[in-house]
């Protein structure tokens, strides 16, 4: 990494751990009427957001929430969460943030893996809720929401809870891959992992005046990998239920937003809208992208159009190595994902596990200051996605496959474990291949991503049917599956096939299948 591109994202001598509760609370004493969160209906400073976390936490400690215990919450972006995941962090609990985009079958998985004994809910978590005997005890962030209305639940006003002393390597929260497989993965993030994050907010801008405009939902790693560093270090989120182009823009003009954290199709959307050019956004010092594929082009779009320096990460929820790119500093280098950040130490694998020299392809793995515990009661997954050098340090697998350049900025070549990434949602082919396999007509059944303007990538399923079963046409049998799965999940083609193409050894050529496709 160049000296200036290493120092811009360097934190200069981090200082010792700290909670980031805590961070919050010394701003509230320093700052009290200082912009904290900001949502479509309410608008908190530090001292009354301070004071909510310290009525959640004691609400949380008076029912026997124990630190190192999970509290799940599903519901959409607002003051309320903000307060509830800080508020948790602040009582030592793990936040388990759930996704409304869930399966029934896939929602139960996941919170029956956290453990946890009470659920924080807005109408639409709740309506994912299978029988009411087995949830746990729930607490409602919205009007129409069951459940305990959250200002009843809370501990009365001027309440503060029993100090906990936070410790390093703590669960700060359980994030669950996708999945309708009934066996999610949950990644437990340690609160050291989440420290490297705001150290390294450090040197990009963030402080008492900045102002991050939140459009992604509070339970993805992207989000929170914004979030975090914006209030430790005293700036203001403004909080979006649900991105809307022209609302976003609107927002970013009104409260003269210096930070954005979006995924590549929001900013494909954003720089599409014929308005585009008409709002100010001049105020702008960083913006940031991650977790899908961000196309050079667009890259350029954004350099081009929208003032201010633009960051790409690349890294995985996991954590591990993580690389970036400042495309502002680097614009000959957009088809790259950039280059690993200080303290990242990034090599290459092949197949057999062995380390390879420069310039060869390989497997991607990672180790630095920001990896995740571990799955969460899955030790065996666990180890799956872990790699050893020679010496004993852990790694962390992607399964993905790059090479460096001479200059040591990593290109992506494919992705091994055929991940779909549409709309900056993870989404696993072998999750809606077991789907498909479920209809009484379906022998076999594939499914890839291919390019969507719309979405970067879209799911399509390829099928053969059984002999002797009453046929299914594909578009019923694509209508059938979708019903079945989350939204951000849902198949966009499928075809019928005699037979899937195959290997020697019986591998399904997925390659193949995506050239065959048509939109």
């Amino acid at each position: 990494m160049s000296d200036a591109a290493a120092s811009a994202l360097a934190a200069p001598d981090e200082p010792a751990f700290r909670a980031i509760a805590d961070l919050v609370a010394e701003r509230a004493r320093d700052a009290p009427h200082a912009q904290a969160i900001v949502d479509a209906a309410t608008t908190l400073d530090y001292a009354a957001l301070d004071a909510l976390i310290d009525r959640t936490a004691a609400a949380l400690q008076r029912d026997g929430i124990v630190p190192g215990e999970a509290v799940a919450v599903c519901a959409a972006n607002g003051a309320r969460y903000a307060a509830v995941l800080l508020g948790a962090l602040r009582a030592g609990a793990a936040l388990a943030p759930l996704s409304h985009s869930s399966t029934p079958a896939a929602f139960d998985a996941m919170l029956r893996d956290s453990g946890a004994r009470l659920l924080f809910v807005d109408a639409q978590g709740a309506a994912l809720l299978g029988e009411p005997a087995a949830s746990p005890a729930l607490v409602a962030l919205g009007d129409d929401a069951p459940g305990l209305r959250f200002e009843d639940w809370l501990a009365p006003a001027g309440s503060t809870p029993r100090r906990v002393a936070i410790a390093p390597q703590m669960a700060f929260n359980i994030i669950y891959s996708s999945g309708t497989t009934g066996t999610p993965k949950g990644i437990v993030q340690s609160h050291a992992m989440r420290w490297s994050h705001v150290m390294r907010g450090a040197t990009l801008g963030y402080g008492p005046g900045a102002v991050t405009l939140i459009a992604t939902p509070l339970y993805s790693n992207t989000t929170l990998v914004a979030f975090l560093p914006t209030l430790a270090w005293g700036g203001c989120v403004v909080l979006m239920e649900k991105f809307d182009v022209l609302r976003y823009l609107e927002l970013a003009q009104r409260h003269r937003a210096t930070h954005a954290m979006l995924v590549p199709v929001q900013y494909q959307r954003l720089l599409a809208h014929p308005r585009f050019g008409e709002f100010d956004l001049r105020s702008f010092r960083m913006k940031f992208c991650t977790s899908a594929p961000f196309a050079a082009a667009l890259k350029a779009d954004i350099l081009a159009r929208w003032p201010g320096g633009l960051v790409e990460y690349y890294g995985m929820t996991e954590g591990g190595g993580s690389c970036a790119l400042l495309a502002h500093e680097h614009p000959d280098k957009l088809h790259t994902v950039g280059q690993p950040l200080p303290g990242h130490d990034i090599r290459l694998i092949d197949e057999q596990g062995r380390e390879l020299p420069a310039g060869a392809t390989g497997e991607i793995v990672g180790r630095s200051g920001a990896m995740m515990t571990g799955y969460h009661r899955q030790p065996a997954k666990t180890a799956e996605a872990e790699w050893f050098d020679a010496e004993g340090r852990r790694y962390i697998r992607t399964g993905d496959i790059g090479r460096f350049d001479a200059e040591g900025f990593l290109t992506l070549l494919d992705r091994r474990k055929d991940m779909i990434i549409s709309g900056g949602f993870n989404i696993y082919p072998s999750d809606l291949e077991a789907v498909l396999r479920a209809h009484p007509a379906v022998a076999e059944a594939a499914v890839a991503g291919v390019p969507s303007v719309a979405w970067g990538e879209t799911p399509v399923a390829w099928v053969v049917l059984r002999d002797g079963v009453a046929a299914i046409d594909a578009e019923s049998l694509r209508q059938w599956a979708n019903a079945k799965l989350g939204r951000t999940q849902r198949i966009a083609a499928l075809h019928l096939l005699n037979a899937l193409p195959r290997s020697a050894i019986g591998k399904v050529l997925k390659t193949e299948l995506r050239a065959r496709h048509r939109p």
